[in-house]
């Protein structure tokens, strides 16, 4: 009998959060997402279950993004059957996201096979996913949640996207208990719309920390809002589109909701924005729904409950609406998923887009190995759509003041938190296992940790540790 943590899931990569939790013959994940990337070598690594579905007793779910959830229908396509927990917000942003994901994944097998290239079979099917919903439990923050036998969780605000949390978990074998902080994705401080994120206390024996920044800081989000005014009049005075990918759920209404402070402001022109995702259209009202996780400190929260409606935004439902844009005159913006650019209708407005010098491609949030998104963010000369080899000519744009990851020192005051919050515990040594992010990042984030005599390592995929 013994307490065992093994990472299964973004271990030394960014995308698949998965981690097993053992205590004694109990077994709990947390998170179970999709993998990103090239696309036979995620669909192999989607297609392989964690573990079988009868040895898993529950899920703890720290958001909804798609890489720490898009799994979970494919877990009860092959009869999982036990409780999926997770915030009240991510559990009404998971009913829209594993639909819109089995979705995609249907549309596009659709769109390859009519086109005679290779693909594979979906994962799960939108029935899956609606299935998935029903052995999901909310929970509110700061509260105790018995999971299974030995093993009981709290969430903390992670300020990351609507509903996101960082996990404490209780484990305990006997007369051992042992104190498990996963971190999920911290967000940054001062992001709009969505509270700050609060460091757990009560310390830990083990922490699981995200990564994905930790070799460099980002802009203040101050700044990234005033050059996103900057590229949009830039783009509009040569007559082009601004083409951002965005995740539907967060940075979409991060940058609705700063576009729409540019044009109180006067400091955008009159040129329509078009919000070119069901999903993000759907997730917008999910937003509406929690005011109760809003940050009240912001200007526009308290003078207006209209955060994501103003003249210049449109909301683009139907198929051919979405066509009808590329057929369109004059500048624009145009918003839509995947964040990645890795499916979606992105892809279809960078089909056309991207060979127009007049357009900017804006990235604004992190871009995966062998993604697409990352071929743009690296300037590629010529980019594959579809399968379609197409000349990049449009600008490329990168604010990485829009990220929903903490950087470096915003990780790191986290963690110090986290220590210092457990000293009248006698938890103030935690070790850190650094996960959810690239070699580079981790490498450096580690000796940064290591050099304020935190304890660290940069976990390989199926390494397990004993507590």
């Amino acid at each position: 009998m013994s307490i065992e943590i093994e990472f299964s899931g973004a271990a030394q990569e960014v995308t698949g959060s998965c981690h097993i939790v053992r205590v004694g013959q109990r077994t709990v994940l947390l998170d179970c997402g999709l993998f990103q990337g090239k696309r036979s070598e995620s669909h192999a690594k989607n297609a392989r279950l964690p573990l079988p579905v009868d040895q898993i007793d529950a899920v703890i779910l720290s958001h909804a993004h798609i890489d720490h959830s898009g799994r979970l229908p494919f877990l009860v396509a092959n009869g999982y059957r036990n409780s999926i927990w997770a915030t009240a917000a991510t559990r009404d942003l998971c009913a829209l996201m594993l639909a819109d994901s089995a979705h995609i994944q249907e549309k596009d097998a659709e769109f390859l096979e009519r086109h005679g290239r290779p693909h594979a079979a979906p994962l799960y099917t939108i029935e899956d996913a609606t299935r998935t919903l029903e052995q999901m439990i909310g929970m509110p923050y700061a509260k105790w949640f018995d999971v299974t036998d030995g093993i009981r969780a709290q969430y903390w605000e992670a300020g990351h996207i609507l509903g996101s949390a960082s996990v404490v978990l209780e484990l305990r074998e006997g007369d051992t208990l042992r104190r498990v902080i996963f971190s999920g994705d911290v967000g940054r401080c001062d992001l709009p719309i969505i509270r700050d994120p609060s460091p757990p206390t009560g310390g830990a024996d083990v922490v699981l920390c995200e990564s994905t920044y930790g070799n460099r800081d980002h802009e203040s989000v101050e700044g990234a809002r005033e050059e996103l005014g900057r590229v949009v009049r830039e783009t509009a005075a040569r007559g082009g589109r601004v083409l951002i990918p965005a995740f539907a759920v967060g940075r979409t209404q991060e940058l609705v909701y700063d576009l729409h402070q540019l044009h109180r402001a006067g400091k955008i022109p009159a040129v329509p924005i078009f919000i070119d995702s069901p999903l993000a259209t759907d997730a917008t009202s999910v937003f509406a729904m929690h005011p109760e996780v809003f940050d009240h400190s912001e200007d526009l929260v308290r003078h207006t409950t209209d955060l994501f409606d103003f003249p210049l935004v449109k909301f683009t439902r139907d198929v051919n609406e979405s066509k009808g844009l590329n057929t369109m005159r004059g500048p624009m913006v145009i918003i839509a998923a995947s964040g990645m650019a890795e499916s979606g209708r992105i892809l279809h407005h960078l089909r056309n887009g991207a060979n127009d010098p007049r357009n900017t491609i804006l990235i604004v949030g992190f871009m995966a190995e062998h993604t697409l998104g990352r071929r743009l963010l690296e300037g590629r000369p010529i980019i594959k759509v579809f399968g379609d080899e197409i000349e990049l000519t449009a600008q490329i744009e990168v604010l990485n003041g829009y990220s929903a990851h903490a950087d470096r020192t915003e990780l790191h005051t986290w963690l110090s938190a986290v220590r210092t919050g457990g000293a009248a515990d006698g938890r103030d040594h935690p070790h850190v296992y650094l996960v959810h992010g690239e070699s580079e990042a981790q490498t450096a984030f580690a000796e940064r940790l290591r050099g304020d005599r935190f304890t660290v390592d940069i976990p390989a995929p199926g390494t397990v540790i004993t507590l």
